[in-house]
């Protein structure tokens, strides 16, 4: 049998499902057909249950007949075909059969999936894409733009075209009504999607239902919804169709309805769903069922306390008057959940709120009063005379009180109050979380103001007393560091090596090990150990900034044979890099659902790829690199390279041959190369140099805008993009030029080459002035001496700065090995061929 053929088959089986023949029946007549053709048929065809060109005995056929026929008259109608079904049913025991048969349908899915019906179902899929395929740039378009010049080209191109590509470009459509809240439009559009072609027929048919939904059309929404899983059982709509059909026989009246359905969903994924848990609360008021209600909203605001149905299911809370249930110990989790995702907001409302509780013990009324303070510190809206007037206990919320003094005290920079404070805190609290939180704080003061030796003695405190604080290994570091530039090399020194011994696993790890092998160096003179130490950082950080560094310093060293002294058992043995896991770049051909996230950019609904792919069961091992690719295709550089970001962060700790060179591609693009390396060269500038900082300024998103009001691929100012045109002579510039890739990368690396100039075109006092500006960098340079540009690299105040220049001299550095591999590996390609 054909795989046309056996896709045929697979079609008519889900065909016939819809129509209400159960899954039993339908794998039974399928195997019964396939035993057929095993006999000796030479071709089959299975079109509205009818056989034709079947050159089998009649006995046999009549026998498959038969069988199918018997099937179909002892089963009764499956669940959930009409509002008069006895399933429909609200008892709990037929509530359970039905849970029972439709899990029993599920299992019988899950086993006819085999290998011929899966590559049946993607060479279907693969059709569809080839067909719809100059779709993808239009429909592109239309998902980003949504303006009636790209409503009109997708429109057109459905109305010249059929089939699959048309399909596609109605599902296009009606997608993009759905964003622009055009319900009415969406759904006949997407029922046309439905109609013209079914390779994503579970997307036509579940966006229709909702947009049905929205426009009020709840019994058109109901009839797609019935029977959803069971058509489309392998969908990733499966799991939020019962909650969406649910809420819909909840519209239309039904709410016994939406009660069985979501009963029948029960013990699956499904009920983990926060819109599951809210409509259930849902229909439970509807059935007047208050005190379930109740509880269902109370464990959807407990148990996804920052899911937009959480506010809703709190929303509904209040109206009934059941907020007041919620428990002290509840209402402080919900308070502690919107502290610590950053919405100080809410969190601030909980904290206050709970602090004007009537019978709350002492402790627990300052604690919120506390809290809430915190928050609003966070809001930059807490004054000195609020802290003031909390309560002054000997307890940790008395601690926390005056952690929030001396910040105050560090925000208007009075010195006198913060050390006042904080001397306080060592005596009076001298365990508390927070003394440790003032004296990193007090020590980051301190770093920024140039004053070395006190933001020095903070740092080692904290690092001492509270050596397992968050902050601990970060503090150790910078009191070691603060040594060195002070000149203490004896104590930096040995706070180097206890950085490298305690805290092996910091990010400051790889900055200890080459300050100590710089000690060696100039200090110790022991070249030998200073070598070793530069081997281990070449070793195991092959593309950080230090390795970089330390490779230098071994060039400058010579040759290790003529270093006198001899290395045994040295720490730097004992390092070793992360170990890098097994990537392939290779896809399984009988993926339907990597064929359908393919489709889907074809019709430009590109949110949905990454969760078509990861429900693959067999897709972990290549989903990353599928999904980038995919972004890539259609011209989206940066969700790609975002995508194998997440994947992939050891990455530049990696040798490059350790990772296929598909994924280097992605992760280090060369988008708009030609044009780098032409106004790289015009402006004397490194090309590789101008990628790596668009890929750390923008990650190559040309329509990116910062908070700053910084626009385009290099993030520029519009006032340095005017003053840059000016220079290039472009008349008549305006802001929204900045967003063109062509434009911004002329004006930008202008730019970069007139800020290098102003620094002598050193590399790193020119990256770090166009990330923090000029005067930071005059400044920090005012810090000095240095003994070399490493020494200032490493004494940039602001984390972000430092990092942002050590990041684009390292992804330099590896963009180049990039292309030398790539270059070396066509070289063996070529060679093998000839």
């Amino acid at each position: 049998m054909s795989v046309t053929d056996m896709g045929a088959l697979d079609q008519t089986v889900l065909q016939a499902q819809g129509a209400g023949i159960t899954s039993i029946f339908a794998a039974f007549a399928a195997s019964c057909v396939v035993s057929a053709f095993n006999a000796g048929a030479n071709a089959l065809k299975v079109e509205d249950m009818k056989v034709a060109n079947f050159p089998l005995s009649a006995s046999a056929l009549a026998r498959c007949l038969f069988c199918a026929l018997a099937f179909l008259i002892v089963l009764p109608p499956v669940a959930g075909q009409s509002s008069s079904d006895p399933a429909h049913s609200s008892s709990p025991s037929k509530a359970h059969k039905t849970k029972k048969v439709a899990k029993a349908r599920h299992k019988k899915t899950v086993k006819r999936a085999s290998k011929a019906a899966r590559m049946a179902r993607t060479a279907q899929l693969k059709r569809a894409f080839v067909a719809s395929e100059e779709l993808r740039p239009m429909a592109q378009q239309l998902a980003t733009l949504r303006t009636p010049a790209a409503y009109a080209g997708v429109t057109n191109y459905a109305h010249q075209h059929s089939g699959e590509a048309a399909s596609a470009a109605y599902l296009a459509l009606g997608h993009a009504y759905l964003l622009d809240k055009r319900y009415a439009e969406a759904a006949t559009t997407l029922k046309q999607a439905g109609k013209t072609g079914d390779a994503l027929a579970d997307y036509a048919d579940f966006l229709a239902a909702r947009a049905d939904h929205e426009a009020g059309n709840n019994s058109g929404a109901e009839t797609l919804l019935r029977g959803f899983t069971e058509r489309y059982p392998d969908s990733i709509f499966a799991v939020q169709a019962p909650e969406s059909e649910a809420n819909t026989l909840l519209a239309m009246g039904d709410a016994s309805g939406g009660q069985r359905v979501l009963a029948e969903a029960a013990d699956t994924p499904s009920e983990n769903r926060p819109g599951y848990q809210l409509a259930q609360g849902q229909v439970a008021v509807a059935l007047g069922q208050t005190q379930e209600a109740e509880r269902l909203f109370t464990r959807l605001l407990l148990g996804h306390p920052l899911s937009p149905e959480a506010q809703v299911a709190r929303a509904k809370l209040t109206a009934m008057g059941a907020e007041s249930t919620l428990t002290t110990v509840e209402l402080r989790s919900l308070g502690d959940a919107y502290y610590n995702a950053g919405r100080y907001a809410e969190a601030s409302e909980q904290y206050h709120a709970l602090a004007r509780q009537h019978g709350l013990d002492p402790f627990a009324h300052d604690a919120f009063a506390v809290a809430a303070a915190a928050c609003d510190l966070k809001l930059k809206v807490l004054t000195p005379a609020q802290v003031q007037s909390l309560a002054d206990t000997h307890d940790d919320n008395g601690a926390r009180r005056l952690y929030l003094l001396m910040e105050l005290a560090r925000n208007r920079n009075d010195v006198e109050d913060q050390k006042r404070i904080v001397a306080l805190m060592e005596s009076t609290f001298p365990q508390s979380k927070w003394l440790a939180e003032a004296l990193f704080s007090s020590g980051n003061m301190y770093l920024l103001r140039h004053e070395y030796a006190t933001a020095a003695e903070y740092y080692s405190y904290l690092a001492t007393h509270f050596p397992e604080d968050r902050n601990a290994a970060s503090a150790h570091w910078r009191a070691g560091w603060l040594s060195y530039r002070q000149g203490l090399y004896t104590d930096a020194a040995k706070l180097f090596d206890e950085q490298i011994r305690l805290y092996p696993s910091s990010k400051e790890a790889a900055s200890a090990i080459y300050w100590r092998g710089r000690l060696y160096e100039t200090q110790d003179r022991k070249p030998a150990l200073a070598a070793a130490n530069y081997r281990a950082l070449a070793r195991v950080y092959q593309h950080y900034f230090y390795a970089q560094m330390a490779r230098r310093r071994l060039t400058a060293l010579g040759d290790a044979k003529l270093v006198a002294e001899p290395v045994t058992q040295n720490q730097m043995d004992s390092l070793q890099a992360a170990p890098v896991p097994h990537l392939v770049d290779v896809f399984p051909a009988d993926s339907p659902h990597l064929a359908k996230a393919h489709l889907l950019a074809n019709a430009g609904l590109n949110d949905y790829i990454a969760q078509e792919i990861a429900a693959d069961p067999d897709s972990s091992s290549w989903s990353a690199l599928a999904e980038a690719q995919i972004y890539a295709s259609y011209g989206e550089t940066f969700r790609a390279m975002r995508a194998l970001k997440r994947a992939l962060p050891y990455a530049t700790s990696a040798p490059i041959k350790s990772i296929p060179l598909s994924y280097w591609r992605i992760l280090f693009p060369k988008a708009w190369w030609d044009t780098i390396q032409v106004e790289a060269a015009k402006n004397n500038l490194d090309p590789y140099l101008v990628a790596s900082l668009i890929r750390q300024e923008s990650e190559f998103n040309p329509s990116a805008v910062s908070p700053a009001n910084a626009y385009g691929l290099m993030q520029l100012l519009p006032s340095v993009g005017k003053a840059m045109a000016r220079e290039e002579g472009i008349s008549h510039f305006e802001t929204f030029q900045l967003l063109d890739p062509i434009t911004n990368i002329r004006l930008g690396t202008r730019n970069l080459r007139r800020t290098l100039d102003r620094f002598g075109g050193v590399p790193e006092y020119g990256l770090a002035a166009y990330n923090a500006g000029d005067e930071r960098v005059f400044d920090w340079q005012a810090a000095g001496p240095y003994q070399g540009i490493d020494e200032f690299v490493e004494s940039i105040p602001f984390t972000e700065t430092r990092e942002y220049v050590e990041g684009i001299l390292r992804n330099a550095e590896i963009y180049k090995e990039i292309d030398e591999f790539a270059g070396s590996a066509a070289g063996t390609r070529v060679g093998a061929s000839q």
